[in-house]
């Protein structure tokens, strides 16, 4: 097998560098094919460095013209030139200028690192490791240095030149056609928050008041023609900013703050000090072209990014092994912005069905790592799910642990003592520690070991002393590289519940006055005293701890959660239980008596009914059935998708049969009347009317099928008209490729909607759809060199289809693997996204397995893969506990 051979890096070798940069002057020239950039480097020896070392500076992909030290241009023997490195062995040891030249190719950059063109406009991504492509450079988080960036253009060509911080100076360039700008960050960043952008661009703004009183420009750059699109990204931008100064006392720095939507982008956004890059799926929206769904992730990624001012950029990583820090806090933060604009309990489940759906998948498979990883081969491999989401969790745990007011004490507390600095997990510990006097070493674990812990709960009731006792067992499954688990500091949320659903009296001296008990022991039992009868415990209430509960409820006491308890998440949380267990149950050929799917159907249709108006957002959540996926991992070992495809069609039969009644009726009555809006009411009513119609059709596919086709002929917004051709895509025929056809037409100039029409497709859970990706590749409006296209369709393909992905034949597997090859010579980060779809391979039953490995072992066999490709494939490869 051939074996990834880029050097690892390990947290243990941390050091310091050796040299600083206190300034960097930028001299940027745009060009399509030439673009030359002069960086003046302000330098000196770091006191905490190494006193003998070299100054070796990073680089990539470059072609270096000159270099000068202190003015005078250094010969070819003073310095050595690699593609990867600019070595001067013999360094000043007191404060030195070095100034270097470099010429780049923007319009040939397809890996989107560095600076790069796409569709005409000049853009840069410097997270992790892009800064290296445009300078050579010392880059790497813990070097911060104020910023002076000149931009030069054609003015025809690129009338809209933006940089970091605030612009200072502009200007025509005398006797040519080209203009410059100037813009000045005052605040000291490292090299991955540059950022530079050139090009024909609309504008959109307005001004912001901070707390303080000071006047900061808001505006959003898109493609000319979309400026309309941006309004909502602009109303969430302001949003969040007031959020921050309310919630977290943090306000803006800047006079201004940019952001820029493009169409060819391999993140989500990114958070340049002042100049927001962002993919333009996450800021443009329109009623016609977006969903429910885009303007809530545009509010969030807004959001998200915005905060990031302070939780990333005013505080950043002392090295990439931190990522957590910035990345999982700031996630934390635009999750408690969601929920503060929108339902509080929806948006809470929602986060922990991506939790479970992305990085609980993640620490069962072969990638599995700790938040805080201790090593990597390739940094932009650990942009994951388990740093962000878990690492979201980690923060929101230590809030439940410690209590509201001193969480916000000791984040400010870190903002104090942090800013400006590039810190640590220990630093951001350290400053609850000390404002609690507790000793959070224990709780540092979360950061520190990987996998997903188990709590067993087993409850016993003693009638005549009238007390309840919970005995708890935690344990945490090997993962690659820690074969033995330290025991967790969980805290359980929890209470108890009556049958009948009254109150109920009973205490617990180790459950403090909010209901949570701190497990952090290999084993522990609590006892409640004064239970007058038999409770049902409600255990993990709001998702206090990404655990996985063993509780063996009957079906019985858990619909008593689902009427009765207080808690919206495990009253959700004891519907999927059931569901789960039903369909666990009928994928591996378990007999499922008809009245257990009775019970819970009747079950549904009461809580439907009783909060539909209420509540219908909420209410569409609980009558949503587990995904295909989600069932794959809780059986977690031989999995047969095809089984698991033909239990959940079963299920949503008949539950869309004992609920039609009830179903009709919210389809009929929850109509939202007037012009669109994406505000939580309104959407949460469309939410309910279209999964109503999802199980209408599940239950009778011709009644479905009219009903779907009335309302995509008739819909007013996005939202419901994808929602009626996602059902359509479920029912085989003449009329579902006519619809299909039908939207593409009218959507053909729409390439976010197209992106829609892809993903339908490709989740079609049919024999023909690896044939129909595959023709779909030939669309006009595809590129294998656009993230967005084949993150739509190929990945659409290999991460929500089940059932073909995985296909009995190898196929699907082959297929994915082929574009991996492809995307991998033009973009490796697209390229390694794709290839952890095969991080169930090992779960899947024996045919599927043994093809998926001899597919995965031909791709590690492949000369002159990249090092993310190369990274992923061989960590697949790795025995489980092997490293």
């Amino acid at each position: 097998m051939r074996t990834d051979t880029a050097q690892i890096v390990r947290l243990e070798d941390y050091q310091p560098s050796d040299f600083l940069i206190d300034r960097v002057e930028l001299d940027v020239r745009l060009h399509p094919t030439e673009t030359r950039v002069t960086a003046t480097l302000v330098m000196r020896p770091n006191p905490e460095g190494r006193s003998d070392a070299p100054l070796v500076l990073d680089g990539e992909e470059m072609n270096l013209k000159a270099v000068s030290l202190n003015g005078r241009t250094l010969t070819a023997e003073e310095f050595e030139a690699s593609p990867q490195s600019l070595t001067i062995a013999q360094a000043p040891r007191q404060p030195f200028t070095l100034t270097v030249e470099t010429e780049l190719n923007p319009t040939a950059n397809t890996k989107l690192m560095g600076l790069y063109r796409s569709s005409g406009n000049y853009c840069t991504q410097c997270e992790a490791e892009g800064f290296r492509r445009i300078t050579y450079f010392l880059d790497r988080p813990d070097v911060l240095s104020v910023y002076n960036t000149r931009i030069e253009a054609d003015r025809d060509d690129v009338p809209v030149l933006l940089g970091n911080g605030n612009r200072i100076e502009s200007g025509s360039i005398d006797g040519s056609d080209r203009h410059y700008a100037v813009w000045h960050d005052p605040h000291p960043k490292p090299s991955y928050l540059f950022a530079l952008v050139g090009g024909r661009l609309g504008r959109v703004s307005k001004t912001f008041t901070t707390m303080s009183g000071r006047e900061v420009e808001l505006a959003i750059y898109v493609e000319p023609g979309k400026e309309d699109r941006a309004d909502y990204a602009l109303d969430a931008l302001e949003r969040s900013m007031r959020w921050d100064e309310k919630i977290f006392g943090r306000e803006y720095d800047l006079d201004v703050f940019n952001i820029v939507a493009v169409s060819d982008f391999n993140m989500g956004a990114m958070e340049n000090k002042g100049l927001n890059i962002f993919n333009d799926k996450y800021v443009l929206a329109s009623p016609e072209t977006a969903t429910d769904t885009d303007y809530a992730h545009i509010e969030a990624i807004i959001a998200h990014e915005y905060f990031h001012n302070w939780t990333g950029n005013r505080v950043t990583c002392r090295d990439w092994f931190q990522l957590c820090l910035k990345e999982g806090l700031t996630v934390f933060r635009d999750q408690e912005f969601s929920s503060d604009e929108r339902s509080r309990p929806v948006h809470r489940i929602a986060e922990v069905k991506t939790l479970r759906a992305r990085q609980f998948l993640e620490d069962s498979s072969p990638l599995a790592h700790p938040v805080r990883p201790t090593q990597y081969r390739e940094i932009n491999n650990f942009y994951t799910a388990t740093v962000y989401e878990k690492g979201a969790e980690i923060v929101r745990m230590l809030k439940t642990i410690i209590g509201d007011d001193d969480f916000r004490r000791g984040m400010d507390l870190y903002f104090e003592r942090c800013d400006g600095t590039a810190a640590a997990v220990e630093d951001f510990l350290r400053a609850f520690a000390d404002v609690t006097g507790r000793d959070l070493s224990h709780f540092a674990r979360w950061y520190e070991q990987s996998g997903t812990p188990r709590v067993k709960v087993k409850g016993h009731y003693d009638p005549d002393a009238r007390t309840y006792r919970l005995d708890l067992a935690q344990s945490t499954p090997p993962t690659p590289g820690q074969a033995k688990k330290e025991a967790m500091a969980i805290p359980v949320a929890l209470g108890l519940v009556a049958h009948d659903g009254s109150a109920m009296s009973a205490s617990c001296d180790r459950v403090d006055q909010r209901g949570v008990f701190l497990f952090d022991k290999p084993e522990d039992s609590i006892t409640f005293t004064g239970v007058a009868s038999l409770p049902v415990p409600s255990l993990f209430r709001g998702f206090s701890a990404p655990v996985k509960l063993s509780l063996d409820l009957p079906n019985e006491e858990l619909l008593v959660l689902l009427r009765h308890d207080t808690d919206s998440f495990n009253r959700w949380q004891a519907a999927q239980s059931v569901a789960m267990r039903l369909l666990v149950y009928l994928s591996t050929g378990v007999e499922v008596a008809d009245e257990d799917i009775d019970a819970f159907s009747a079950a549904l249709c009461s809580f439907t009914d009783r909060n539909a108006q209420d509540d219908p957002a909420f209410a569409a959540l609980v009558v949503t059935l587990p995904s295909e996926a989600d069932v794959a991992q809780e059986i977690g070992q031989d999995v047969d998708p095809d089984a698991i495809h033909r239990a959940r069609s079963e299920m949503r039969r008949r539950i869309g049969q004992g609920c039609a009644k009830h179903l009709q009726r919210f389809y009929e009555t929850l109509t939202v009347s007037g012009p669109y809006s994406p505000d939580a009411a309104s959407a949460g009513r469309r939410a309910l009317r279209n999964a109503s119609l999802d199980l209408l059709a599940a239950a009778d596919p011709d009644t479905g099928e009219a009903l779907a086709v009335r309302q995509l002929e008739s819909a007013s917004n996005m939202t419901d008209r994808l929602a009626s051709l996602s059902v359509l895509t479920t029912l085989p025929g003449a009329v579902r490729e006519e619809a299909i056809a039908r939207f593409g037409d009218r959507y053909r100039n729409e390439p976010l909607v197209l992106d829609k029409w892809f993903t339908l497709q490709a989740a079609i859970p049919e024999d023909g759809t690896l044939e129909r990706v595959k023709a779909l590749m030939q669309h006009p409006a595809f590129s294998i060199a656009n993230p967005n296209r084949v993150r739509s369709l190929i990945g659409s393909f290999a991460m929500l289809n089940q059932v073909q992905f995985n296909r009995a034949d190898g196929a699907g597997y082959r297929f994915l693997a082929s574009i991996v090859l492809r995307a991998d010579e033009l973009n490796p980060q697209l390229a390694a996204r794709l290839l952890t779809a095969f991080s169930t391979w090992r779960m899947m039953e024996s045919t599927r397995r043994s093809h998926a490995e001899q597919v995965l072992r031909s791709i590690a066999q492949k000369p002159n893969l990249s090092r993310d490709v190369g990274d992923i494939v061989s960590r697949s490869l790795e025995d489980g506990q092997s490293k």
